[in-house]
């Protein structure tokens, strides 16, 4: 029975033994796995540990590259903000330029209106007078050929009247003899019948101009006339002296010879001849 019973407790103690050896083996497993894990743990941290202190360094290295990149926005927007102040200035002197220019032009143009309104007022004038003037030819050119109608019809006078400007042409032989430079009583009745008319010419003065044709004085007359000039000049004198005696003022008359150098016609011809020999009486503008 005692045998029994102490064979009863023995495997009862190894029993006991036994179970608890599995309980501490079982717990070293379990540490060991978990030691394991902590180390697979521990080198994953690691492991992330490194990335995240490269991507630290990255971004410290950006951080720095963009501070500079500030640092350089500043002093641009400094300079800009320098040149924004400068143009401003640059713009408000322009615009003052501009509103003095404006100003000065406004006067300009005002000066220039009134000058153009005292202008247009003196062309009125001016243009009143000319038509009175052009009348006042007219006038005299009316009257010059009624009065010598009868020499006009036999071609002997020609009177034209060009913008304002006005010619009596009479042929030589009317007024003087070949070779002469005195007026012949029938020429003295012809220029007679001008002189109220002339002396009726208020504003204008009146030229008296000798002409000959290329015919060469010869002869005994070169005598008294060496060249066509002396007898276009004497003619022309005496045509101005005979106005005189009739009471027209000698300080608008004058006498200008020119020979044979302003022909009408054609020299080579005998008609053409006769009509370069002439005197012709202008009224022209007074000095």
């Amino acid at each position: 029975m005692l045998k029994q019973l102490f064979c009863g407790v023995l495997t009862a103690l190894l029993m006991m033994s036994l179970s608890g050896c599995l309980v501490a083996e079982s717990t070293y497993l379990k540490k060991v796995e978990e030691a394991d894990t902590l180390t697979k743990n521990l080198a994953d941290l690691r492991q992330r540990h490194e990335k995240l202190t490269s991507e630290n360094s990255l971004l410290k290295a950006q951080f720095d590259k963009l501070k500079i990149e500030a640092i350089a926005l500043d002093k641009d927007k400094l300079a800009l903000t320098t040149d924004k102040q400068q143009l401003e200035e640059v713009l408000k002197a322009k615009s003052d330029t501009l509103s003095k220019n404006i100003t000065d032009l406004r006067q300009k143009i005002s000066d220039l209106e009134n000058e153009n309104s005292r202008l247009k007022t003196e062309i009125a004038a001016l243009q009143k007078v000319k038509e009175e003037k052009v009348k006042e030819v007219s006038s005299t050119y009316e009257q010059l050929l009624s009065n010598m109608k009868n020499e006009i019809a036999q071609g002997q006078v020609t009177i034209s009247e060009l913008k304002g400007k006005l010619t009596v042409n009479m042929e030589a032989a009317i007024l003087f003899d070949s070779g002469k430079a005195d007026v012949k009583p029938e020429g003295l009745g012809i220029l007679e019948k001008m002189v109220a008319t002339l002396k009726g010419v208020t504003d204008k003065a009146i030229r008296i101009e000798g002409h000959t044709d290329n015919v060469q004085i010869s002869g005994g007359l070169t005598k008294v006339f060496p060249t066509n000039w002396e007898l276009s000049a004497a003619r022309a004198i005496n045509v101005t002296r005979f106005l005189q005696q009739r009471g027209l003022d000698p300080a608008f008359l004058s006498a200008a010879a020119f020979a044979e150098h302003k022909p009408v016609a054609d020299n080579s011809i005998r008609e053409g001849r006769a009509k370069n020999r002439r005197i012709e009486i202008t009224l022209v503008a007074r000095d």
